[in-house]
């Protein structure tokens, strides 16, 4: 038979192969960069330029010097080859000022550097004055000239090509085009200039340039380390007064960002006091004070980080502020009683799980599914244009009223002479003519009218019934995804009368069907990102009922109050209704702490006060309403089913304080065995467990590592196989190792069977599954197997107590079966099939005598 106890060892030598591989790759990597480097540097310091015979033999032509410029400006990693052989094909003497102009404006990434620098080095050994052109050139990104022109580009622009032409002259330099070491002394001094602290975005720029100066030019500050590249770091031109000088300039300048940045933390931890004091005073901050401390806090952290990468980059300890992490957490008005004893609370979440956080916070965006029109965000032009044409209507009918009085005016008058009755009659008859048209063309438009008016009656029926059919749908939507489907359905019906008969319909919820007030708020909180109307016509009318119920002062309608206050409830879960009505309501029951109004609070209070009470701008005013709570039920002789109410919700709100867990203390390496066996553990990741268990001290582990191995009834069952495959790895480095294993396993087994305790039966099935995969892998004989299987049978059987195998006890023949089931199938032929065949026999007896057993007793 097959058995794969070579397969943990193949697998093992192949990714230690491969990561040696991968080392070996990168040292030759690094050779290969530095040796480029000294070559390139002994061609640029001793350049044997071509004299102009030479270069007339070249292309000089103004079109392909142009071209040639182009990519100079386009320069990247891709086309260095082409680009180098069409350098060297072209005569540029004419043109050095347009590449060095090109080159300087070209926006580079940090993988066309190395091109960059190879076409620089060309160019140099080519041209005489192409150096010193460009590194004028470079040097004026860095002018505070170059950065006052340009305002309008993007400051984050600017800052990556400072960065860029940085590294490229740190390159140039270390291949010998820049010869000076000086020119790196002014950029630092500008860099580091104490009155760039002021402004604190040139701070941050000017941080991180420092940064990767000091991670790229390590040699500048003194802090390479000596290896394989000490040959090419003792041929760069720099003095140790130089590095000296980089270095006290690079570390005063962190002392001073430093002090900044301590600065800034004292400022933040002064804000953080004067919010919470609002907030103990007014239970809320205003939206100015909320949006000043995150703009200070976001501040803080950027310059945080930005000092820390410095720090790092300059092999320093990295600046600790004291009490940070109350610092830069959101304000939420921290108790100062408990903030003065010491003891730090970790916020808790609003929402206890993922599904309750999404159902109140992850609305649909009903833009993204419905017209614009439809939700009446194109309503103004509507209604402008409605307006238009009634009012040219108007002036309509005002022109044919004025015509009709001045003819009735005209054949009242019986004093207009003979002679003008014929010329009037010609003129009434025209007019007549005139006002029948006109009266024609009013009964068409009055006949068109009434056609529109009963087609918009058809409409509005169509609406209605449709709206009707929406409805009565609406009791029926107890899931999120079907309130959000019916909630876009509406869109399509949105109308000024569709919506006011909607929220009707939501405040006439049954006092009984309490369970779908939060669905209909979630349609409330949805509509109210398109439809201002809907929530505000919907808080009104509820703080209406409360304060109509509150001031009723009878003790009937408990149902109908019970109703309205958790619909508030729930809109405030929503965000919808504000927290100053919720705190109203309840300062109202409290004022009047009897019969219904301690129901109505405690049933507020299940609704939203835990929401409230772990919502940061309302913790401490809902804390200090629930302390009132409890000081009233103390105050009180309130009856027993009113008590259990007030102590239910006040520790629903806020539950009473528990002592922490305690938990084990582990040494980190018994920590990562854990983490390797019980957490890692899989089928794919089979082969690197094997290898980081062979890298751990085997003489301090080996005991810990057998511990966990025998439990195999912590982790998963299906992966058992995984820990005897684990087994055999180890063996054929540690062979004593594989040996403890299974005396253990046996061990355990023998323990199981002594002791036949029912918190033991899963560990028990762990450990014969454990057995058999031992065997799979032949770590143990045939012969272990059926000496373990009659142990089982035998072991304590036929006593007179029976106390280790009562009667009605099966579970030894649940740990054989478990057994077979694992190793079995190996059992099927010579002498082991027929140990089998013989077991069987014995073990069929065993069963039914249990079965008989169990009858009889």
């Amino acid at each position: 038979m097959d058995h794969p106890e070579d397969e943990c060892h193949t697998v093992g030598e192949l990714h230690s192969k491969h990561d040696d591989d991968e080392n070996i790759y990168r040292a030759e990597e690094y050779k290969r960069s530095i040796d480029m480097k000294i070559v390139l540097r002994q061609s640029n310091l001793n350049p044997e330029r071509p004299d102009s015979g030479f270069l007339r033999t070249l292309d000089s032509s103004i079109r392909r010097n142009t071209a040639v410029i182009k990519k100079l400006k386009q320069i990247n990693d891709e086309q260095r080859e082409g680009l180098m052989e069409e350098l060297r094909s072209v005569n540029l003497s004419k043109f050095v000022s347009e590449a060095v102009a090109a080159i300087c404006d070209a926006k580079l990434k940090t993988s066309d550097i190395q091109a960059t620098v190879q076409a620089c080095s060309l160019l140099h050994q080519r041209y005489k004055d192409f150096s010193a052109c460009l590194i004028q050139g470079l040097l004026k990104v860095f002018s505070p000239g170059k950065c006052g022109d340009d305002i309008d580009i993007d400051k984050s622009l600017k800052a990556m090509k400072k960065r860029s032409t940085l590294k490229l002259l740190i390159e140039l330099f270390f291949v010998g085009v820049v010869e000076d070491a000086s020119i790196f002394v002014n950029i630092i001094k500008d860099l580091t200039g104490l009155e760039h602290l002021k402004d604190r975005d040139a701070t941050q720029t000017n941080l991180s340039l420092l940064t990767s100066f000091a991670r790229q030019g390590r040699f500048f500050l003194g802090m390479h380390q000596p290896g394989q590249d000490e040959e090419f770091y003792k041929t760069l031109n720099a003095a140790a007064e130089q590095k000296e000088q980089f270095k006290k300039i690079f570390h005063s300048y962190y002392d001073s960002v430093t002090e900044l940045l301590q600065v800034e933390h004292n400022s933040l931890r002064l804000m953080e006091l004067d919010n919470t004091k609002m907030l103990n005073a007014r239970g809320e901050l205003s939206e100015d004070n909320v949006t000043a401390y995150e703009k200070l806090r976001r501040s803080y952290d950027q310059l945080f980080r930005a000092v820390s990468s410095f720090a790092e980059a300059l092999d320093v300890q990295a600046p600790v502020m004291p009490n940070d992490g109350h610092t830069t957490r959101v304000t939420t008005g921290v108790d100062t009683e408990s903030s003065a004893s010491g003891k730090e609370s970790v916020p808790e979440p609003i929402w206890d799980d993922e599904d309750t956080r999404a159902f109140y916070e992850s609305l649909p965006d009903l833009r993204a599914f419905v017209p614009a029109v439809l939700l009446g965000e194109a309503e103004p032009k509507l209604n402008e244009q409605v307006q238009k044409n009634q009012e040219q209507q108007n002036e309509h009918v005002m022109e044919t009223e004025v015509v009709v009085q001045e003819n009735t005016e005209v054949n009242a008058n019986s004093e207009i002479p003979p002679d003008w009755k014929a010329d009037e009659k010609i003129k009434d008859d025209d007019k007549d003519k005139e006002l029948s048209k006109d009266s024609d063309k009013e009964k068409h438009i009055v006949k068109e009218s009434e056609k529109k008016v009963d087609e918009k009656d058809k409409l509005k029926a169509l609406d209605g019934a449709s709206l009707d059919a929406l409805l009565q749908r609406l009791p029926g939507c107890v899931s999120r995804d079907l309130i959000d489907q019916l909630t876009v359905e509406f869109c399509y019906l949105n109308s000024k009368a569709n919506r006011k008969k909607l929220v009707r319909t939501f405040f006439n919820v049954p006092r009984t069907s309490l369970e779908l007030l939060p669905y209909y708020s979630r349609i409330v909180a949805t509509l109210s990102t398109c439809m201002k109307d809907v929530p505000s016509i919907l808080v009104s009318m509820l703080e209406e009922e409360f304060n109509f119920l509150i001031n009723k002062k009878d003790q009937t309608n408990i149902e109908t109050k019970i109703k309205n206050i958790r619909f508030i409830g729930e809109l405030c879960k929503f965000r919808i209704a504000p927290a100053g009505l919720v705190f109203t309501c309840l300062k109202a029951c409290l004022d009047d702490f009897n019969h219904h109004n301690i129901d109505v609070a405690c049933n507020l209070l299940e609704t939203c006060g835990r929401f409230l009470y772990r919502a940061p701008e309302t913790s401490i005013r809902m804390a200090n309403m629930l302390e009132i709570l409890m000081r009233l039920k103390n105050v009180k002789n309130l009856d027993p089913h009113h008590s259990t109410l007030v102590e239910n919700a006040y520790y629903l709100c806020k539950p009473p304080e528990r002592s922490a867990r305690v938990t084990k203390v582990r040494p980190p390496l018994h920590q990562y065995v854990r983490k390797l066996l019980f957490s890692d553990l899989d089928k794919s990741s089979a082969e690197h467990v094997l290898r980081q268990l062979r890298k751990l001290p085997w003489d301090e582990c080996e005991q810990y590592i057998l511990k966990c191995f025998m439990k195999v009834h912590k982790g998963k069952y299906s992966q058992v196989h995984l820990v005897a495959l684990l087994t055999a790895g180890l063996s054929r480095y540690h062979n004593e190792f594989s040996v403890a294993v299974v005396d253990e396993v046996l061990e355990e087994i023998r323990i199981g069977l002594e002791q036949n305790n029912y918190n033991m039966h899963q560990r028990r099935i762990a450990h014969m599954r454990f057995l058999g995969e031992l065997y799979n892998y032949e770590h143990v004989d045939s012969s272990v197997i059926f000496e373990t299987m009659y142990l089982i049978l035998f072991f304590g059987n036929g006593t007179p107590e029976d106390v280790l195998d009562p009667p009605e006890d099966c579970f030894r023949i649940r740990m054989i079966i478990t057994l077979l089931q694992t190793c079995g199938h190996y059992f099927d032929r010579g002498s082991s099939k027929r140990k089998l065949d013989r077991f069987l026999m014995h073990f069929q007896r065993y069963v039914l005598s249990k079965t008989s057993d169990t009858t009889r007793h």
